[in-house]
């Protein structure tokens, strides 16, 4: 996945990248954003904030992807999955 001659900044960047994807491909695109868009008045409470909405994540990014917890627990991660996720939707709405 990321070799040992990349940054943090390129590692959040494929993490990010493949969540979009994969929230994408479960058709969870706009709930999604509305979901972290709201959810930032708790992310000053970090991980305590992740464990209680632990069930609707597993729904939204599944149980069993890593790169979720990676990306969620970071707020520039989140920022950058909103500004991806909103990109892909554009894209996927012009598609159309």
């Amino acid at each position: 996945m990321t070799g040992p001659l990349t940054s943090p900044e390129e590692q959040r960047d494929e993490l990010v990248e493949q969540l979009a994807r994969e929230i994408q491909l479960r058709g969870l695109t706009t709930p999604a954003v509305h979901f972290l868009q709201a959810s930032r008045p708790y992310r000053p409470l970090g991980a305590n904030a992740m464990l209680f909405f632990d069930p609707v994540l597993q729904g939204l990014f599944g149980g069993g992807d890593e790169f979720a917890s990676e990306i969620l627990a970071d707020d520039a991660g989140i920022e950058q999955l909103i500004a991806r996720l909103e990109e892909i939707d554009e894209e996927t709405t012009w598609d159309a």
